[in-house]
């Protein structure tokens, strides 16, 4: 029966073998997340590892065609994810402990970019346009497995602080990074090729990439007008989807990543609006596509590549990957460290910040993707191969690092959290507490009313949900201890 699905899926028409190649994938990421929740690992890990086993080095389950036909896959998926960075950029929040946050970020993003540009371009010799681009990437951090391990210790303090708002902004220093560098790519790519640096090929590039951050500036008050407070939340979600795929289709034509314009939008759409819960409804709507996405790239991952012995530019994939792994952790505990030697951190944060910015999956893949695709040949699949497979391994020793600065930092009682390891259900209760203690807080700053405000519950409601919330703070109070 195996044999029979896997040959319908290569024979089948086109419209079947579409669909079923998806409902597989989806399925499968599915299924793999319920191990890698087991090993406390994050998603992302178990949706690239579903690749590779449905790929062609595997199972064989999903058609060569797959990569083709999900081209548009790895913009729509950037897309969603620069949105979701923007709303990070509230001029109010930005005006405290903004500087100094920033400072610290740029210090660990590019200190991470200048090692791996010296160890790739001058070490092992490879190409300019492929170091460049690659040392772009390395400055990107995954924040999923370091904010699930502070969740799950209950870690607080200055160092947690810090440690959030990093990785917050340190994805859009990433995607600076990376549409600086892939203009340089291109710039040097036409002069190797004979033609010589041209004022068009440097400047063009960076006036296109403008020219992207003003549309998506002003579809960011498109939205606002489009989506006022009293819109439906259906009419409110297909309005804003509808703004991002047109806006990926519109940078599509012009030859450039929606990125930094899908950032500036939703920059510009919080700063004006203060609307969080467009926000909270795409990040409902995205898993499907961003699950879709890590899949394909683990499909498309070359895993014989990476074991063959094969090369790029002369050297050996595996040894490269291997120095990107090194180099850029290196890079990224070096910038953290020298960053908040600069602004001043106490000892604990300077020490053990960069051990927590290890983690490198979403954003990093997703570039890598549009990197391979304007380098193409064998350079762009030796990025994407090195990319993914660091990735993986990034996000499994992620969690682990993540923990040892918390516990480094006495960010959470060691003593009281070592042997505890919370279930989703206990997770949920969690949450659910928190909510409840938050209610009562607000209630206290409310003004006392002389009259109660009658309210009519089904009988037997109000004791049972009484005894709910009770049993929910008493569960929390005991974990606490």
């Amino acid at each position: 029966m195996f044999a029979q699905l896997v040959e319908y899926l290569n024979n089948g028409s086109a419209a079947s073998v579409g669909v079923l190649t998806v409902a597989i994938m989806l399925l499968c990421g599915f299924a793999l997340t319920r191990v890698t929740r087991l090993l406390k690992l994050p998603n992302v890990t178990a949706y690239i590892v579903t690749g590779i086993l449905i790929g062609p080095y595997c199972l064989n389950l999903v058609p060569g065609s797959i990569s083709e036909s999900t081209a548009f896959l790895p913009n729509i998926a950037l897309s969603f994810i620069a949105f979701s960075t923007g709303q990070f950029f509230r001029l109010n929040a930005l005006k405290g402990n903004g500087i100094k946050v920033l400072i610290i970020t740029v210090f660990e993003a590019c200190v991470a970019s200048i090692f791996v540009f010296i160890a790739a371009y001058f070490v092992l010799r490879m190409d300019l346009a492929f170091s460049t681009v690659l040392a772009a990437l390395a400055s990107a951090t995954a924040p999923a497995s370091t904010m699930m391990t502070i969740r799950q210790t209950g870690a607080h303090g200055d160092f947690v602080n810090t440690l959030l708002q990093v990785v917050a902004l340190d994805d859009v220093v990433g995607l600076l990074a990376y549409s600086i560098a892939i203009s340089i790519a291109l710039a040097s790519s036409v002069s190797g090729s004979g033609g010589g640096i041209d004022f068009n090929h440097v400047i063009l590039p960076i006036l296109i990439n403008l020219v992207s951050v003003i549309i998506g500036a002003l579809l960011g008050v498109l939205m606002k007008i489009l989506i006022p407070p009293k819109r439906s939340t259906d009419n409110r979600l297909i309005i804003s989807v509808a703004i991002l795929f047109g806006f990926c289709g519109i940078c599509e034509a012009l030859g450039v990543s929606p990125l930094l314009g899908c950032m500036f939008m939703s920059t510009v759409y919080i700063n004006i609006t203060d609307d969080d819960k467009l926000f909270m409804q795409l990040n409902y709507f995205s898993p499907p596509i961003l699950l879709l996405f890590f899949v394909r790239s683990g499909v498309c991952f070359e895993l014989g590549a990476l074991t063959s012995g094969s090369n790029a530019g002369g050297t050996s994939l595996l040894m490269l990957g291997i120095v990107y792994f090194l180099v850029r952790i290196a890079g990224k505990y070096t910038g953290a460290f020298f960053g908040c030697l600069v602004t001043g951190k106490n000892k604990l944060v300077r020490n053990n910040l960069g051990l927590a910015l290890i983690p490198q999956a979403g954003v990093a893949i997703g570039l890598a993707e549009l990197g391979a695709r304007t380098l193409g040949g064998e350079m762009g699949s030796a990025l994407r191969t090195v990319i993914l497979a660091s990735s993986v391994l990034y996000e499994l020793i992620g969690p682990a690092c993540a923990k040892l600065s918390l516990s480094l930092s006495h960010s959470y009682d060691k003593n009281a959290q070592e042997e505890k390891h919370l279930t989703p259900q206990e997770e949920d209760k969690l949450i659910v507490n928190f909510l409840i203690e938050r209610i009562r807080e607000i209630q206290k700053e409310l003004p006392e009313h002389t009259q109660p405000v009658p309210v009519e519950v089904p009988n037997g409601s109000f004791q049972g949900m009484h005894t709910m919330a009770h049993h929910l703070h008493s569960n929390n109070t005991n974990y606490h201890q």
